[in-house]
């Protein structure tokens, strides 16, 4: 097994991550591809983790997955591949459970859906353009540090949640919508099963809706780093100054339900609801997909600027983030 612990190089911030603070597992039988890989990521001031196959990797998550923030995957490996890694780390309970980016040979979408189904959102397709790579990277790892926060934070408000029937919030920056998010987790009868989704469609709610920041707009901000810039001024423009993101929290029997309403005009949800292997190497555009993964049932009016997300006990969620 090849592991060792990488040197931090650099200390940048992107999206309010800073890299030398992030440390990224990469697994790949091929050690020219794992060195060059491990080069990058560390010149991008990242702490670097390696692995040569699928079983040396499970050893290091047994590990390391408190401080893995990201896992940059190999598809194909022989013995165990990529995707008996993830459905291994899926079947972990106790383990931490980081993005996974997945590298294919080919632009093969059948693999890229196989490997969606197993629960893997991000993809690189070889050979990896560094640019991409970089972009990826900072996704999944925000991704994972945003998780890992909120889920701090949702051991922090647990109180007699289950005493709520309804309540009302209304909310219009990214910070406000993730502090509801642990709020309303708390209130499910797994919170840590729904918090991410939760969070996912509040941020949403904020970027799209009461901001109006397109998937375009978005991949570009990522990219260059001036996500949480960008939102702040356009959270003080004179036309959002006094909008606001309404979410009602309710329960019915065996159903807990949330509500979401923005101001904004809507958006095509329909081709959202499932991650597109077409969209897979994007640094973002899984939030609805995912939450539509976990709560029993998720719907938008026809506009798309409200939503009811709802958790069903009798109807179990199909995957356990």
């Amino acid at each position: 097994m090849h592991f060792q612990k990488g040197d931090n190089l650099n200390n940048m911030k992107q999206t309010n991550i800073t890299p030398d603070q992030s440390t990224i597992l990469v697994v790949d039988d091929d050690r020219t591809t794992l060195m060059v890989l491990e080069t990058r990521l560390k010149q991008q001031g990242y702490k670097v983790l390696t692995a040569v196959d699928g079983k040396s990797a499970c050893e290091v998550i047994k590990k390391m997955h408190e401080v893995i923030d990201a896992i940059l995957l190999d598809r194909m490996m022989p013995g165990m591949d990529g995707i008996e890694v993830v459905k291994w780390l899926h079947q972990q309970k106790h383990i931490t459970k980081p993005p996974v980016i997945m590298q294919t040979g080919a632009d093969n979408l059948k693999q890229i859906q196989e490997g969606i189904e197993a629960g893997v959102f991000y993809y690189l397709t070889k050979p990896i353009d560094e640019n991409i790579l970089k972009s990826v990277v900072i996704s999944a790892v925000r991704e994972s540090k945003q998780h890992r926060i909120l889920s701090i934070e949702l051991q922090r408000h647990r109180i007699s949640f289950k005493l709520m029937d309804r309540c009302v919030f209304h909310f219009r920056t990214i910070t406000e919508a993730e502090n509801i998010a642990c709020f309303v987790a708390n209130c499910f009868p797994e919170p840590s099963n729904v918090l991410s989704a939760i969070a996912e469609l509040t941020i949403n709610a904020v970027e799209h809706g009461l901001l109006a920041v397109s998937y375009d707009d978005k991949t570009q901000l990522i990219k260059s780093g001036t996500w949480l810039e960008e939102l702040e001024r356009r959270g003080n423009l004179p036309e959002t100054i006094n909008k606001k993101v309404e979410l009602i929290f309710s329960r019915e029997e065996s159903k807990t339900i949330i509500k979401i309403s923005d101001p904004g005009k809507g958006f095509n949800w329909i081709k959202y609801l499932n991650v597109d292997p077409a969209r897979a190497m994007d640094n973002h555009g899984r939030g609805i997909a995912r939450a539509n993964m976990i709560f029993s049932d998720l719907q938008y009016n026809k506009e798309g600027n409200q939503l009811l997300a709802t958790m069903d006990e009798s109807v179990k969620a199909t995957l356990d983030w």
